[in-house]
């Protein structure tokens, strides 16, 4: 009977050795994660929880592509796993330099809300497979130093951006001064109708235009063609918009908020309530004030 016993739980520890490491070098965690590594640096630097890892990665549900990071570059940051089989398992077994591929449920990823193409079936067993190369980690104590450096460069920044609106409100003469965000707000002239409120409807005409006066933007055909920004592909109308369903920059949104309708407001805005370091297209620089002459049309 002892024997029986010992070949009996020989054969149990040889199929779960089976199951967890294939003819192909895949292996299982206990928790259903797929991993097989290609390159092994058990040496280095091994991954932790926080870390920001840097590399290139090939996502694919079975073999279809379904996007990649072909350069190094910030892929992800490992967080606590969210379900069974979780890729973060995975990521932690990882050293600096180490390249592998691990595979995924795509039910369990599904379950979180991610997005799958239309030949994504429920149910069928399909996995999604991250072709990981792993060439920079970065801890979350240099994570917390670049936010450091960040917070010190954006607090300059500002001073400094300050400064040159203070100067340019003294240079023009203007009266109004800032909130406590930076935000100008000139009420040239006051309506008398409803306020602008959240969930009203609006339409506003405006023109945008940066310090050096240069327009970047206007809602007016006319203003448009006299500074060769006219685009004949699109309307010239004032702008329509539900207050606080759509996405505008904050010095406009703070600047018309409880204004009425009928209103003529110039308002200075401060390139971190505008479009901020990244700017937007070629006609907004990044840290660039801006200027908007708006016209409260009508307040449903």
């Amino acid at each position: 009977m002892k024997k029986v016993f010992k070949f009996f739980a020989f054969s149990v520890a040889v199929v779960a050795m089976l199951a967890s490491c294939n003819k192909d070098g895949w292996k299982t965690t206990e928790d259903g994660l797929g991993y097989k590594f290609i390159e092994t640096n058990k040496d280095a630097q091994q991954v932790q929880m926080g870390d920001v890892l840097v590399g290139t990665c090939v996502l694919k549900l079975n073999d279809s592509i379904l996007f990649s990071v072909d350069q190094p570059d910030r892929m992800m940051m490992v967080n606590p796993a969210a379900f069974k089989g979780d890729l973060t398992n995975g990521l932690l077994m990882m050293h600096l330099g180490d390249k592998a591929i691990f595979s995924v449920w795509a039910d369990s990823v599904q379950k979180l809300g991610f997005r799958f193409p239309p030949y994504y079936k429920e149910g069928t067993g399909m996995k999604l497979y991250y072709e990981i190369n792993l060439t920079d980690i970065i801890t979350q104590e240099e994570i917390a130093q670049e936010q450091a450096l960040f917070t010190e460069n954006m607090q300059q920044l500002q001073a400094a951006e300050r400064d040159t609106l203070a100067a340019y409100v003294e240079q023009n003469k203007i009266k109004a001064t800032p909130d406590e965000e930076g935000l100008y707000i000139i009420v040239n002239k006051k309506g008398k109708g409803k306020n602008v409120e959240i969930g009203r409807d609006v339409a506003i005409n405006y023109t945008g235009r940066l310090l050096n006066g240069k327009v970047f933007d206007s809602s007016i055909e006319s203003v448009a063609k006299s500074n060769d920004i006219y685009d004949p592909q699109r309307q010239y109308a004032p702008l329509n918009y539900t207050v606080g369903r759509m996405s505008l920059i904050r010095g406009w949104e703070k600047g018309v908020i409880n204004q009425p309708e009928g209103s003529k407001l110039t308002l200075i805005i401060p390139s971190w309530l505008g479009y901020g370091q990244q700017g937007s297209g070629d006609r907004i620089p990044p840290n660039s004030p801006l200027i908007f002459e708006i016209e409260i049309v009508s307040v449903k």
